[in-house]
């Protein structure tokens, strides 16, 4: 190549200060080169890295995207479009975290490889080179003074040789090493400006084809995609913005509106005290007694929904219900320490709660409410929508909103009138419901006017009970479709055994199994029952659950209360915000009188998560179904190996058969040739019986050729 500057290697032998000097400008130059690319070298590598990274976060934004659909939002709904929206985002980002990993993989071959193999063996080479030649050059110095030092008086050969010898090998030597340095440095002119344009023009070429292979696979279809998709974004913006405005509007008139409520107790004259109201809400500070005679105070949100009083503290799920104010006394009181209490009375005089408002308007508010609840119920109404509101009440006092919006928004003052009842009147005996509640129920889920099941019956003790009154009734069918006392234990082997701690809240019969909402629906219906009839007792109980059934154990006896087939529960959830309850659903055939299916709802209180038990049902059924099939399958096989027996038995016998007939025909052959003698020079004779048995082998024979 024209214009690269070399080192005369012809005047190596000479080693002459001019070539001393001329070899120091180009290790100067050598030194220059090897800072320059070890930065070029540090430049690339992070190209290179950043190209991986790039690859590696793309993969995974698109592996992000996949699970989208997967995950759930507390307040996102499934949305299809946004789903399916981002499923086609994650196919074109895989298609270009694919073109990516090839882009570094050529990056890798073409751009770093060249540079690390000059870094790592041309630039290491000439070192290696200096430092031997650096070494060969002082050995000749070393031999060339010993030979320079030989005496000219007292000559001895030997030494004289072996001077001489160590100046050729080590003048050799130099000549050598020098020779192969200056090649080096010769050929590293060249080797630089390869290692220089060979990394670039990989880079270039990987570039190119990375966006050619994206062209390629982003095609007119995906244009018109991300097309759509940035329209989208454009009226979902727009969208938002005026959404945006709105809700500053709105925030501008709620506090121009709500600035005079900013003060707690404001002038009676200026905002007068509305008497008129029927639903009131607001935070409250409610007394608690802490001893005999010290008591504390605490701040909760209150709310009247029906003729309950309700109270939610910050952060639960669901309102308690304080005190049933139909026709009770509610007073403005004188605390000690405190302003603007009032207190309120239950009609029967047996409980009593004091609490404080904010200020004397909202305490004159709350009385006055109290008061026309009160009356408007006992006077202004007749008793069935008596009976429907204390019910309604009792009901969303009791259950919690099956939503954050409808959780808030039941706290909201409604203007719009109450539904009337269908029936009149409650039942309050603790083994029905209420008309009214079953009315709100759904009927695709809870057969109306459904008896609820508060205690545990044992089947047993009714047995008995019922064997003592009339020997001639027989057995009494249990209407919730336990097992009675008859029937045998269970084996003790079973493989799984859970144990759980919990309550039964109350059974009851439903309609539907095929979906959870009917076990959520008698949870709320007995839960509301329970509150109205005041049912506080639940019963504790052992919940057993193995591969054969379910048993409710006596924790103190150790007495089985209930035993209910596994094969017999068809379902079993649990409350998708009070996860401590679950129930199933139990489906036992001949439950009726009439002899059809009988479908009943058991619900429980636990200690522990309510899924896990449901699980362990779900992993219980799972191992006796696949029992059941491995027995199933072991019994077919036992069918199959005794057919197969069977059909070797009676090939056995129709050989036997095939044989005896071939026997009795070489007899009879014999007997059809009565001059022919025998073997032994003798003749054969039969008799008449012989002859008999060779007739009846012959028709034994066709008879056996027609069945074949």
């Amino acid at each position: 190549m024209p214009g690269i500057d070399k080192l005369p290697i012809e005047e190596t032998l000479e080693d002459s200060p001019q070539t001393r000097s001329l070899l120091g400008v180009f290790e100067e130059d050598t030194e220059a080169i090897s800072s320059y690319f070890s930065q070029l070298f540090k430049a690339m590598h992070r190209i290179y890295d950043a190209q991986n990274e790039l690859s590696t976060a793309t993969h995974l934004t698109s592996k992000l995207l996949k699970d989208y659909e997967k995950q759930r939002f507390p307040l996102g709904g499934d949305d299809e479009v946004m789903s399916s929206t981002l499923q086609q985002f994650a196919k074109v980002i895989d298609e270009l975290s694919s073109c990516h990993a090839v882009l570094s993989t050529q990056l890798a071959d073409a751009m770093m490889f060249p540079i690390t193999q000059f870094q790592e063996r041309d630039l290491r080479e000439i070192v290696i080179l200096k430092e031997v030649f650096q070494i060969a050059s002082d050995d000749h110095d070393s031999a060339i003074n010993r030979y320079s030092r030989l005496s000219k008086r007292k000559e001895n050969e030997k030494v004289k040789n072996e001077v001489m010898e160590d100046v050729y090998t080590s003048r050799k030597k130099q000549h050598e090493t020098i020779m192969h340095y200056f090649a080096s440095l010769n050929m590293l002119q060249y080797k630089k400006k390869i290692a220089l344009l060979e990394p670039l023009l990989g880079y270039m070429q990987a570039q190119i084809s990375f966006f050619k292979l994206g062209s390629e696979n982003l095609t007119q279809q995906w244009e018109e995609f991300l097309t759509n998709i940035g329209t989208s974004v454009q009226n979902v913006r727009r969208e938002m913005d005026h959404d945006a405005e709105a809700t500053e509007q709105t925030i501008h008139d709620l506090k121009a509106a709500s600035d005079p409520l900013y003060m707690p107790d404001l002038d009676p004259n200026k905002i007068p005290v509305n008497r008129n109201l029927t639903r009131k809400t607001g935070y409250l500070n409610t007394r608690y007694k802490t001893g005999l005679v010290s008591s504390s105070w605490e701040r909760q949100y209150f709310f009247t929904q029906g003729g309950n009083l309700m109270s939610q503290s910050r952060g639960a799920v669901a309102g308690g219900l304080v005190l049933d104010i139909d026709n009770c006394s509610v007073m403005a009181v004188d605390c000690e320490d405190r302003r603007f209490c009032f207190q309120i009375t239950a009609f029967d005089g047996k409980k009593a709660v004091i609490l404080q408002a904010e200020s004397r308007k909202d305490c004159e508010e709350w009385i006055a409410t109290i008061n026309n609840i009160s009356k408007r119920i006992y006077l202004s109404e007749n008793p069935e929508e008596i009976a429907a509101r204390v019910n309604q009440s009792a009901l969303e006092a009791v259950t919690p909103s099956p939503s954050f919006q409808q959780r808030h928004e039941s706290f909201r003052p409604s203007t719009q009138s109450r539904p009337k009842a269908g029936r009149s009147g409650s039942q309050c005996s603790a083994g029905s419901e209420s008309p009214a509640l079953s009315s709100l129920s759904l009927d695709s889920l809870v057969a109306p006017d459904t008896p609820i099941q508060f205690d545990i019956i044992s089947p047993v003790s009714e047995e008995h009970t019922s064997q003592a009154k009339s020997g001639a009734q027989g057995r009494r069918t249990n209407p919730f479709g336990e097992s009675g006392g008859s029937k045998s234990e269970e084996s003790e082997d079973s493989i799984l055994h859970q144990l759980y701690i919990v309550r039964f809240l109350g059974c009851m019969e439903v309609k539907a199994t095929e979906s959870a909402d009917v076990i959520s629906e008698t949870m709320r219906q007995i839960l509301a029952a329970r509150a109205i009839h005041n049912i506080f007792r639940m019963t504790e109980s052992h919940l057993l659950v193995t591969c054969e059934c379910l048993k409710l154990i006596d924790p103190q006896t150790q007495v089985t209360r209930l035993r209910f087939p596994l094969s017999s529960v068809v379902l079993c959830a649990s409350h998708q915000e009070n996860k401590s309850l679950f129930g199933f659903v139990l489906k036992t055939a001949g439950g009726r009188e009439d002899g059809r299916h009988l479908t009943v709802c058991y619900v429980f209180e636990s200690n522990n998560d309510g899924e896990k038990i449901c699980d362990s049902v779900g992993l219980a059924k799972q191992i006796a179904l696949h029992s059941e099939m491995d027995r199933k399958s072991t019994q077919k096989q036992r069918e199959l190996d005794k057919a197969k027996e069977k059909q070797q038995e009676e090939l056995h016998k129709q050989k036997q058969i095939e044989k005896d007939l071939e026997e009795q025909s070489r007899l009879i052959a014999a007997s059809s040739r009565p001059g022919q003698p025998a073997a032994d020079g003798q003749f054969l004779v039969l008799s008449n019986s012989q002859s008999e048995d060779s007739d009846a082998g012959e028709e034994g024979q066709k008879k056996g050729e027609s069945e074949a």
